[in-house]
């Protein structure tokens, strides 16, 4: 039994990136879909794609490689674990790697960037970080 699905989707992506695989297909949540389509919005990967395949589905998302053949994503981090949940209020969003990188926040109006977020005011729990 998987013990924290977002944590998994985060490591497949990286693992993928790390052996310049095109593609990697994670299962699908309504969760997971709102983290590939802030990390297609932000540039981080090409596309996704939901495919309804067994009792829920499954994510196919593109990697984004850059001219040198590298990946655009450096870096993942969970931050919220299932042990240790990590929230913010709007005035203690920090910037990711000063701004190069993004936050990915879980707010009463839905998952979006910390960008968005101090935009909006609002805090939430903070899911995790990309650069």
């Amino acid at each position: 039994m998987m013990m924290d699905p977002i944590a998994d989707m985060l490591a497949r992506i990286r693992n993928a990136c790390m052996v310049r695989h095109k593609t990697v297909e994670v299962p699908a949540s309504k969760m997971k879909l709102a983290i590939a389509k802030i990390l297609k919005e932000e540039g981080y990967i090409e596309d996704f794609r939901f495919v309804p395949e067994g009792p829920q589905g499954k994510i196919e998302i593109v990697l984004k490689y850059d001219e040198n053949k590298r990946p655009v994503i450096a870096g993942m981090r969970k931050v919220t674990k299932p042990g240790r949940r990590v929230y913010v209020k709007k005035d203690e969003l920090s910037k990711v790697l000063g701004g190069y990188g993004i936050a990915i926040i879980s707010t009463s109006q839905g998952i979006m960037t910390d960008k968005e977020a101090r935009k909006k005011s609002i805090g939430g729990e903070v899911i995790c970080e990309v650069w």
